[in-house]
């Protein structure tokens, strides 16, 4: 059986995203949609090396962009999905929707000099553009997203009408629309800014890092590691989505790039089909909190509070170890109670071989974190990283096919020479080494594929930015109405009411809403809603800024993983061959041990490393998180070294509640009890054994 030579799967038109499922194109209409695609990526690398155009408009042609390629790759209805061509209304609305994008470009002045007293083309192009984003997003998506933001815009139109607890003065429609489409308070706000300048960068990275042979580095390491323990395929699983989360913020992606490979290993070695997805859509979603690619979520919370990317990174990292932590633990002792065993050795790769030959692959990741780390942008730092890449991917490629030990020695140097370059002097030098490159490629026989992989890595990079982006846009006209009717002030009201009497209940109801909403929206809307809504509130009740909104964003990845919506259960399902449902509430189940983190985080700072906080600190709260996750994680399974009595799991329950509480004496007698279930548990697993073998 041979694992180390699974290639990444295409994310092409054929695969499923979110809820929509593409056309199946071939001839012209591929080529179009491919050149779309091709002129996306294009577009964004010259607004991430250049910026040429002022803020409002990159804004705009990204969102045009990302309409056109959605209005041409998905069908107005998913019983259409599998049809091979695209209908004249189609093409019709893709054009439009780009063509309308360009008004804030080519208007751009007459735009300014009329601000806040729109003409009435303004009003109408505005009105047709925001009904085109509603579309897009429901083809990709499905009703949930647009409904709710429909709702959104009827208390804008109709708010005044409602009782006076939260009732707004009365806006009309040409305000509303002024506000949602002509200023950055709407659909080309915060959300669509990082959409359009750091995610598409650090999603075409991603593409081009699993289109160098990243995954098979990634599973090669995970099974030569752990295939071989106990429950070792659910293992590898969580290990090779972890690492795949740090160049993917997108669970979805992981799933079905990462879960093509570790699904259908794990049903070979005993698991379910559900029990499988389940573990990989719970795994590849904590990709999205895992540094240094995050997921999309944590570049807009950096440009909402205005601090430095490497600032989330830093308080993401911990949380995030113990997300995964929380999910090998669980897969660990459910295989143990169903007796479910590894790999054998002789079947699995060498990883140190594996690492020894794809070192390389390893650079742009940390000349990625390094340079986040030292105080460079994330736009500069992923124009880096994406570079880099592109260098490796030109340079192995020709590097196979010439056998000389002379150029292997120049093509190094180049990858030196064009890091140093970009750092001293821009992107231009780096440019030249990289047409330099491609000019090879051409010259040497075999190079063409190597430029494929280059373009595809293009398209698909456009393909995956679909559904953040409309998220992004989409989402701008619920904060639109947010920041313009001041609706946000008053739920905020009402969790710091809640708060003056207990700080919990605050916590409790922030994640009732993240959860709530997430039954229906994905992460990204979730996130910008409750930031919105709830975050400041946590803020002045005394949590930390950034724990605060890192407390609404890692519920809101809980929340995906439970059904309706639950996207990387859906994605898993395509998979597995199960229930989208069966397989969604299983990961709810193998996550939610992970739901005293955020809880605990709030209590103690250092898990963050927030506040003023000292290594033993971090010691401390990190120690407290593992043996909460370790007792509530064997109680929810009802297994540790053998089956727990009912007593035991109940035990274990209040110790680990213990742990997370925040009153006097509550970690002492929750290391107490807990010493004393280990120490009886031992003794009672000892004697089961000696009867055994007796």
């Amino acid at each position: 059986m041979q694992y180390d030579h699974v290639t990444a799967p295409d994310h092409g038109a054929e695969e499923i995203s979110e809820h929509g499922i593409p056309r199946r194109l071939g001839g012209l209409p591929l080529q179009i949609a491919t050149g779309i695609a091709l002129a996306f990526s294009t577009y964004q690398l010259v607004i991430a090396a250049f910026a040429p155009l002022s803020s409002l408009v990159t804004r705009s042609v990204h969102v045009g962009f990302l309409l056109a390629i959605t209005l041409v790759l998905y069908p107005s209805f998913r019983h259409n999905a599998k049809i091979s061509r695209v209908p004249w209304h189609d093409w019709f609305l893709a054009i439009g929707a780009f063509s309308l994008s360009l008004y804030h470009w080519i208007f751009e002045a007459e735009l300014i000099q009329r601000s806040g007293d729109p003409s009435g083309i303004d009003i109408a192009v505005g009105c047709v553009f925001v009904i085109l984003i509603f579309e897009a997003t429901r083809r990709v998506m499905g009703l949930a997203m647009p409904i709710m933001c429909a709702g959104f815009l009827a208390y804008g139109l109709w708010g005044q009408y409602l009782p006076e607890f939260i009732a707004h003065r009365g806006y009309s429609f040409t305000q509303i629309i002024d506000n949602l489409y002509l200023s950055t308070e709407g659909v080309f706000g915060v959300p669509t800014y990082v959409s359009a300048t750091y995610i598409f960068l650090f999603i075409l990275f991603g593409a081009f890092l699993e289109h160098a042979g990243m995954i098979r580095l990634f599973n090669a390491l995970a099974l030569g590691t752990v295939g071989h323990t106990q429950g070792g395929p659910a293992k590898v699983a969580v290990i090779s989505s972890g690492l795949m989360g740090t160049i993917s913020g997108s669970g979805v992606a992981n799933v079905l790039t990462v879960g093509q490979f570790t699904i259908p290993l794990m049903m070979r070695y005993g698991y379910t089909p559900v029990f499988a997805g389940a573990v990989e859509a719970t795994a590849s979603m904590g990709g999205q909190i895992m540094p240094p690619v995050m997921g999309a979520v944590a570049f807009i919370m950096a440009e909402t509070l205005n601090v430095p990317y490497s600032e989330i990174v830093k308080a993401a990292i911990i949380p995030a170890i113990l997300y995964y932590f929380t999910a090998f633990w669980m897969v660990h002792i459910e295989a143990g109670r169903l007796g479910l065993l590894g790999i054998p050795k002789d079947e699995l790769p060498n990883p140190w071989r594996a690492l020894k030959e794809n070192w390389h692959l390893v650079l742009p990741l940390a000349a990625l974190v390094g340079m986040l780390f030292h105080g460079f942008t994330p736009m500069f730092a992923g124009m880096v990283g994406l570079s880099l890449t592109a260098i490796l991917i030109l340079g192995a490629g020709i590097a196979a096919r010439v056998s000389s030990t002379a150029f292997r020695y120049v093509f190094w140097v180049a990858v030196g020479l064009a890091s140093s370059l970009f750092v001293e002097w821009g992107i231009v030098p780096v440019l030249a080494v990289i047409a330099a490159l491609v000019a090879i490629s051409f010259s040497v026989k075999g190079g063409r594929h190597t430029l494929h992989l280059l373009k595809m890595s293009l398209v698909d990079g456009a393909k995956q930015a679909i559904p953040v982006g409309l998220a992004c846009a989409i989402v701008g006209t619920i904060v639109g109405i947010l920041s313009l009717t001041g609706a946000a002030s008053t739920f905020a009201t009402w969790i710091m009411a809640a708060g003056e009497k207990s700080l919990f209940l605050s916590l409790l109801l922030t994640m009732v809403i993240c959860i709530v909403l997430g039954t229906g929206i994905p992460t990204i809307p979730n996130y910008i809603i409750t930031a919105a809504i709830a975050a400041p509130a946590l803020a002045k009740l005394g949590v930390p800024l950034i724990i605060s909104h890192m407390f609404t964003f890692y519920f809101g990845i809980m929340a995906d993983l439970t059904p309706p919506i639950a996207l990387a259960a859906l994605a898993a399902a395509s998979i597995a061959k199960a229930s989208h449902d069966a397989i969604g509430w299983k990961a709810t189940q193998i996550a939610i041990v992970g739901f005293v983190v955020p809880y605990l985080a709030v209590y103690e700072p250092a898990l963050m490393l927030q506040g003023d906080w000292t290594v033993l600190d971090v010691v401390l709260s990190v120690t407290k998180a593992v043996v909460a996750i370790m007792l509530w994680a064997s109680a929810v399974v009802g297994y540790w070294r053998i089956p727990l009595k009912f007593w035991e799991r109940a035990a274990a329950i209040v110790a680990a509640c213990l742990l997370v509480a925040y009153f006097p004496w509550s970690d002492e007698i929750g290391y107490a009890m807990t010493v004393l279930l280990i120490v009886n548990h031992i003794r009672r697993s000892r004697r089961r054994l000696a009867s055994a073998d007796s």
